[in-house]
């Protein structure tokens, strides 16, 4: 069955073109997918079928009808899991560098999610989903902590805190360079690289974005940061670094090859969130990983 989900324009921004309109109120849509579900005419204005470039007016119905997916090929698959945290809704999981979150082209099989399936079978029944429990996700050569939904309702609750921006998400993040000052706000809009769509950038009419950073320490030639983002665009921290002048250590395609880490400098250390069931405040923390902490190690040697 669809998944119909239908809005009322009533804010500000009126003449605001529909296709960024669906895009901002399905937070789980991208700008590409939601011009792919207007073209297909399952978004309609006023009761009909309209062109992605409309401008839109304040009290205009717009009715997203989003297909379902097709059945779940999903199978388990016996991977270690590290899990920080478990209840009756959810799990947070400390995500090694290397594994993707899901399977996509070119990575079938051995994810995150086929580990959690061995782990937990009944997130299959998810809906069918292809990305079942999946609220947010970390870039496949990025560590730290994820957050699995185990029921749809659990799922529902977690997005929302993600769409209202109230989910605290840190990371220790490495550049290249000595960044200052030592706290900044970096405030751009994030999207498809027009010149290569495979990338994210920051573009005009892309999405909003924010990432604030904090030194911990200086190196020789790079600087250690914690990192704090606000909203959760695709590539964000590696794409707002990079545009500032300081790309992440280890980025092949945002930032510098260095030779003592073999993926970019990224680690999710700290996470916190409201308990679906109660609503309690809860935080955790994840160490520095021994490949990052093993390059720092390098770094210093190398000043001696």
């Amino acid at each position: 069955m669809d998944t119909s989900k239908k809005y009322t324009f009533t804010g500000e921004a009126s003449g605001a073109r529909l296709d960024k309109y669906v895009s901002e109120v399905c937070p789980d849509l991208t700008r590409s997918q939601a011009e792919r579900l207007i073209e297909q005419g399952n978004v309609t204005v006023n009761g009909k079928p309209a062109k992605r470039g409309l401008k839109l007016a304040n009290g205009d119905t717009i009715t997203v009808t989003i297909p379902a997916p097709p059945p779940s090929v999903l199978s388990p698959e016996e991977i270690p899991l590290k899990i920080v945290y478990e209840d009756n809704d959810l799990m947070v999981i400390d995500k090694p560098s290397g594994l993707t979150m899901y399977p996509a082209p070119g990575h079938p099989a051995h994810t995150l999610i086929n580990a959690i399936l061995a782990h937990y079978p009944a997130l299959a029944e998810m809906g069918g989903s292809p990305r079942p429990g999946i609220v947010h996700r970390l870039d496949k050569d990025t560590s730290g902590l994820i957050i699995v939904a185990k029921n749809v309702k659990a799922q529902l609750t977690l997005a929302d805190q993600f769409s209202r921006h109230t989910v605290l998400k840190d990371y220790f993040a490495l550049v290249k360079g000595h960044l200052s000052p030592e706290r900044g706000i970096i405030e751009a809009p994030i999207g498809r690289n027009p010149r290569n769509r495979q990338e994210m950038a920051i573009v005009s009419g892309g999405r909003e974005a924010k990432t604030e950073y904090r030194v911990l320490k200086y190196y020789k030639d790079y600087t250690l940061l914690e990192v704090k983002i606000y909203t959760g665009r695709t590539h964000q921290i590696r794409v707002h670094l990079q545009a500032i002048g300081f790309p992440v250590a280890g980025d092949t395609i945002y930032g510098v090859k260095v030779p003592f880490v073999n993926r970019q400098f990224l680690h999710a250390c700290k996470l916190g969130f409201q308990l679906p069931s109660n609503g309690e405040w809860v935080e955790f923390s994840s160490l520095m990983p021994p490949d990052l902490e093993n390059a720092l190690k390098e770094i210093e040697k190398s000043k001696r």
